[in-house]
């Protein structure tokens, strides 16, 4: 074998080392949107029930440290559904719902009295910083805070969520949560039956987002 093609192989290995490592660099700080999910808790008025909502991610990036910039969550307000088992495991509700209830739930959720999501098919979290905060988690993971501007229902109010990063493999999963009052972003809280069925104005949201490293 020549001279110049021991040289051109060196040459391409380094040409794909490089790329891998600038691929990884480049993903560096995007959501893993198969795992990542939002929980919401929706509490109950009068005879109601209480609800536990889940929904997906889509394109996001969290930049953790990032003094300014440090990226977006975008929330698929269409992908929403109320009371998967799964979800109401997750939030420690007792009992299951039918799968007719469920159906019905979502689409009042989803439609134009509440969520409106064909109107506003996204709510997204602009992460204006996310920086670590002094004190630890009480499992002793780091703990940062996302400080931005919430939009959702075409309204924007500035949000602060304090997020756990627990270590997962080659990402990092960030656990947090955050109360919204609906009526501040211009939503009318769900009622039935006279305002004798209903939903309390003030949610609960949880996120399980998935950070690569």
């Amino acid at each position: 074998m020549t001279r110049k093609f021991f040289l051109s192989l060196a040459i391409l290995t380094f040409l794909t080392a490089a790329g891998t490592q600038f691929a990884a660099a480049q993903s560096a700080g995007e959501v893993d949107l198969e795992k990542s999910q939002a929980i919401i808790f929706v509490d109950k008025t009068g005879f109601g029930h209480q609800h536990a909502v889940v929904g997906k991610l889509l394109e996001s990036q969290v930049r953790l440290g990032a003094r300014e910039s440090a990226g977006r969550i975008v929330f698929d307000m269409t992908s929403f559904v109320a009371d998967p088992p799964e979800a109401r495991r997750y939030l420690g509700l007792e009992g299951e719902i039918d799968e007719g209830t469920r159906k019905k739930v979502t689409s009042s959720m989803l439609g134009r009295k509440v969520l409106d999501v064909k109107n506003y098919p996204t709510a997204v979290f602009e992460i204006n910083s996310a920086t670590i905060m002094p004190q630890r988690s009480r499992q002793g993971h780091p703990r940062y805070s996302l400080q931005g501007e919430f939009t959702l229902h075409g309204v924007t109010q500035p949000l602060t969520i304090q997020a756990d990063a627990v270590p997962a493999g080659d990402r990092i999963r960030l656990r947090g949560g955050f109360y919204l009052t609906q009526t501040q972003y211009g939503i009318t809280p769900f009622t039935a039956a006279f305002g004798t069925v209903g939903v309390k104005d003030r949610l609960t949201v949880y996120g399980e987002i998935y950070v690569a490293k």
